[in-house]
C-alpha cells in the first residue's frame, strides 16, 4: 500500500473517532449534565406538585378561633401544553363558551408566559370540583387540580381587622421580589393579614409524582425521595374580644364611624369596630372580585378602616388634655375659675366664641360641663406663657405653640402610633411652621387659632389616637402602643411584637394633676353631658364632645363623640367611639354605645331587660347622612357613569386605595378600572371646584362671620378627610 494509501486510511479513522467521541461526550452531557432537557424528559413521566400550607390560625383573647382554614382547590393550566385538550368538555364543566376560555388563555400567557402553572379558576365550587374529578385526565397535563387552603371564619366579625388574602399578581411579586413568592401563592393584603403575613404563610413543600400512560397520578417518586415538605404558617394570639366585637359592630349599624377599645394595661386592642363594615367571607371565594368592586364604589367606604385611617376634629375630648397641659406648666391651679357670661371674649369683642354654661368654674366643674371659655383661657395661658418669653414677641409665640406641640406629641397625636393594622394615618397638630405658610412669617397669634383650645379648627386625631389617650389618661401617664396580635406560637422570630412590650412614659405628670382631671370626667357622667353611659356599679370617667364639621364651605350635621375609662379604681378598658354627622350631642348617641359596651366587657354579659332593649333600638336606629344614603339608593338602583365620578370626585376612590394599599396594577385595580376612566371630563370640573374658597370650622357663634383660607393646600385637605 502507498504511503498515500496509508495516510489517507488514518485519516478516516481519526475523523471516526473522533466523530465517536463527540457523540458519546453528547449523551453524557445530555444524560448527566444538560438540567433543562433532563428536566423536559422528567416531565414527561411526571408530574411536580405545590404543596400549599396552611396560614396561620388567629385567636381572641379568650382563646376562640377567629381566622382558620379549610381546604379547596384551584383550576391550574400550562398553557404550551393545551394542544389535543378536549376544550368543549372543560367549557361545559366551567360554565363557559369557547371565547372566554380563549380569552382567558390569552390573559394568562400575557400575565406568567406559557410554560408556567396558573390559576384559570380559583376556588372552585363543590359541584365543580366533583365533575372535574371525574375526567380529570382527559385534560391533563395541560390542566390539574391544586389543593388550596382557604380563609373561613367562625365569627361574622372584625372584617376590618383581620383584613384578607388574594393571589398575588405580577405587581406584588416584583415588589416583594426576595421573599420568595410564585405565581399561584396568595398573600395577606389587608388588615393583620398583611401586617404578620411573615409568620402566617408558612412555607411551600413539592412533592414529584409519576404519571402513567394516561396521565394519571400513580405513585411518588422513587418514594418521595425529592420531596420537600411544607410547613404551616405560625399561629396568632390577639388582645380581640371577638364578642366585645360583635355587639359593637351591631350598635354601629345603619351608621358611620367607628368603637375603638384598648386594654390601657397592655395597650392589647379589644374591639377595632368601623362602619359601615362587611362580611369578612365576602371577599373569600369565587366572588371575590365582583364583592370587591361593589365594596370599593360604595360612597359609604366599608373598605375604609375608620379606626386607623379617618381623621376628625376631637371637639370637647380635647379639654382632658388641655388641662393636663396647663396644669403642668403651672398657668392654672385645680382652684383656677374662670366665667362666662355666653362667650369667650379673650380676643376682643368682636370675636366671641359661644359658651354653653353661663356661670363660674374651676377646672373640675369646667370638665364635667365641658366649658368652652374656661379651655380657650387656659390655652392662651400657655401660649402666652411669661416663661416662654423672648424680645421677640414672636419668637415667644414660636416657643410656646412649640411646647405645646410637644405634649400633644407625647399624648399620642400628630403622628402615627405605629398599630399592627395597616394604614395608620398621624391626624394633625398644628405648628408654628404651618401657621407662618398660612398667615405669612409671625403675622399670627393665640387667636388665629383659639378654637384649638376646644379641638376644633386645625386639631385632627384618628378614633385609634383618642382611645390611646384616653389610656393614657386611665395609668395617669403612660401607655403601651397599641396592638391587636399579643403573641406568635413558636416566637417572634421577626421581633414584630417587640415595639408593643415598651413603656411609653413621654412627660413625668404628678398623679395629683391626673387625679383632678378624673375627678371632672367622673362627674361628666355623674351630673354632666355624659349620662347615657352610665352603669350601675362601676364608675366611669367620661368626656363627651360635639363636633362642628365642613366640607366644601358648607356645615354638615354635628359628629358625636363620647370617650371613657373604666372602673376609676383599676382601668382595665379605655374606649371611644364616634358616630358622623348624627347631628345630635356627644350624650345622645356615642355615650350610651360606650356605656353598653364597657357594661359587657366589665360584667362579661348583659342580662338587665331594659340594658337588652336599649341594645336593640341602637342597633335599628339609623344615622347614615342623607348625602351618603342619596348615593346609596343611586348606586343600588342603577349603576351609571355619573356615580363613578361623583364617587372619583369626592376622593372615595382616593381614601379607599390607600387604606387598602391596593398597587396600580393589581388584580382589584383592573376590577375598577372602568371607574377610574370615567372620572376625566368630571375631574376638570371639580378642580374649579377645589380652589374655591373654603370655611374652616371655628365653633364660634353662628352669626360670626368666619375666616376664610384661599390656600389649595389647605383645600386639597378639608377635600380627603371623611365626612
Amino acid at each position: 500500500m502507498s504511503v498515500f494509501n496509508q495516510s489517507r486510511k488514518n485519516v478516516v479513522i481519526l475523523v471516526f473517532i473522533t466523530m465517536f467521541i463527540i457523540i458519546i461526550g453528547q449523551l453524557a452531557n445530555l444524560q448527566l449534565f444538560s438540567s433543562g432537557l433532563s428536566e423536559a424528559a422528567l416531565a414527561q413521566g411526571t408530574f411536580r406538585k405545590v404543596i400549599y400550607p396552611e396560614r396561620g390560625i388567629v385567636f381572641d383573647r379568650n382563646k376562640n378561633a377567629i381566622l382558620e382554614n379549610t381546604t379547596t382547590y384551584d383550576l391550574m393550566l400550562t398553557p404550551n401544553k393545551l394542544k389535543g385538550i378536549d376544550t368543549f368538555g372543560i367549557c361545559k364543566i366551567l360554565g363557559i363558551d369557547t371565547a372566554q376560555f380563549k380569552k382567558k388563555v390569552v390573559e394568562l400567557i400575557i400575565k406568567n408566559g406559557r410554560a408556567r402553572a396558573s390559576v384559570f379558576e380559583g376556588l372552585l365550587s363543590p359541584d365543580k370540583m366533583a365533575m372535574l374529578n371525574e375526567s380529570m385526565y382527559l385534560f391533563a397535563p395541560a390542566f390539574f387540580m391544586q389543593e388550596r387552603s382557604m380563609r373561613t371564619y367562625p365569627y361574622d366579625a372584625a372584617a376590618n381587622v383581620l383584613g384578607y388574602t388574594s393571589e398575588v399578581d405580577t405587581s406584588f411579586i416584583r415588589k416583594h421580589k426576595d421573599e420568595g413568592y410564585a405565581p399561584g401563592d396568595y398573600a395577606g393584603l389587608t388588615g393583620i393579614e398583611r401586617s404578620y403575613e411573615k409568620v402566617l404563610m408558612g412555607q411551600r413543600g413539592i412533592e414529584y409524582w409519576k404519571r402513567d400512560n394516561k396521565n394519571r397520578l400513580t405513585e411518588k417518586l422513587e418514594n418521595g425521595k425529592y420531596d420537600t415538605t411544607q410547613v404551616a404558617g405560625q399561629n396568632l394570639h390577639t388582645s380581640l374580644d371577638i364578642k366585645l366585637q360583635e355587639l359593637g359592630e351591631k350598635l354601629m349599624q345603619n351608621k358611620l364611624g367607628s368603637i375603638v377599645a384598648i386594654d390601657p394595661k397592655t395597650g392589647g386592642i379589644l374591639a377595632m369596630v368601623s362602619a359601615p363594615t362587611y362580611q369578612p367571607k365576602y371577599l373569600t371565594g369565587a366572588e371575590r372580585k365582583k364583592h370587591f368592586s361593589e365594596l370599593y364604589s360604595n360612597p359609604a367606604l366599608p373598605l375604609l378602616n375608620r379606626t386607623v385611617n379617618a381623621e376628625y376634629s376631637p371637639g370637647s375630648t380635647f379639654k382632658t388634655l388641655q388641662a393636663l397641659v396647663g396644669l403642668h406648666e403651672g398657668v392654672i391651679a385645680p382652684s383656677f375659675s374662670v366665667s362666662c357670661g355666653g362667650a369667650f371674649y379673650g380676643c376682643g369683642g368682636g370675636k366671641p366664641m359661644k359658651c354653653l354654661d353661663y356661670g363660674t368654674f374651676n377646672l373640675r366643674n369646667a370638665i364635667t360641663v365641658s366649658d368652652n371659655t374656661y379651655f380657650a383661657t387656659v390655652m392662651q395661658r400657655v401660649i402666652n406663657n411669661p416663661k416662654y418669653s423672648n424680645a421677640d414677641s414672636s419668637l415667644n409665640l414660636d416657643s410656646s405653640l412649640a411646647v405645646w406641640n410637644r405634649y400633644m406629641y407625647a399624648f399620642g397625636l400628630g403622628h402615627k402610633l405605629g398599630v399592627d393594622v395597616p394604614t395608620e394615618r398621624k391626624g394633625f397638630i398644628p405648628t408654628p411652621a404651618y401657621f407662618n405658610k398660612i398667615y405669612g412669617s409671625h403675622k399670627w397669634n393665640y387667636c388665629s387659632f383659639r378654637s384649638c383650645s376646644i379641638g376644633q379648627g386645625e386639631v385632627t386625631t384618628t378614633p385609634l389616637q383618642v382611645a390611646n389617650e384616653m389610656a393614657y389618661i386611665a395609668n395617669k401617664g403612660w401607655y403601651y402602643t397599641p396592638h391587636v396580635v399579643d403573641s406568635i406560637d413558636g416566637g417572634d422570630k421577626f421581633e414584630l411584637l417587640k415595639k408593643y412590650k415598651i413603656k411609653n412614659h413621654p412627660i413625668d405628670i404628678a398623679d395629683s394633676v391626673f387625679d383632678v382631671v378624673h375627678d371632672g370626667m367622673q362627674g361628666v357622667l355623674e351630673r354632666g353631658t355624659g349620662g347615657n353611659a352610665r352603669v350601675k356599679g362601676i364608675n366611669i370617667c367620661g368626656k363627651t364632645g360635639t363636633v362642628e364639621n365642613y366640607y366644601r364651605g358648607k356645615k354638615q350635621e354635628n359628629h358625636s363623640f363620647f370617650c371613657a375609662f373604666a372602673p376609676r379604681e383599676n382601668p382595665k378598658i379605655a374606649i371611644m367611639c364616634v358616630v358622623e354627622n348624627s347631628g345630635r350631642f356627644g350624650g345622645t348617641y356615642a355615650a350610651p354605645i360606650v356605656g353598653l359596651m364597657i357594661e359587657k366587657y366589665l360584667k362579661d354579659s348583659i342580662t338587665d331587660k331594659g340594658r337588652l332593649a336599649k341594645i336593640e333600638s341602637l342597633a335599628k336606629l339609623s344615622l347614615i347622612p342623607k348625602k351618603i344614603y342619596a348615593e346609596m339608593r343611586i348606586q343600588d338602583s342603577v349603576r351609571h357613569a355619573g356615580d363613578s365620578a361623583y364617587l372619583i370626585a369626592k376622593g372615595f376612590i382616593k381614601i379607599i386605595k390607600d387604606t387598602t394599599g391596593i398597587d396600580d396594577d393589581s388584580e382589584e385595580e383592573q376590577a375598577i378600572n372602568k371607574l377610574v376612566k370615567e372620572k376625566q371630563e368630571k375631574e376638570k370640573k371639580d378642580k374649579e371646584e377645589e380652589k374655591k374658597k373654603i370655611i374652616k370650622p371655628e365653633a364660634i357663634l353662628p352669626n360670626e362671620k368666619k375666616k376664610t383660607i384661599e390656600t389649595d393646600s389647605l383645600a386639597k385637605k378639608d377635600e380627603e378627610q371623611p365626612q
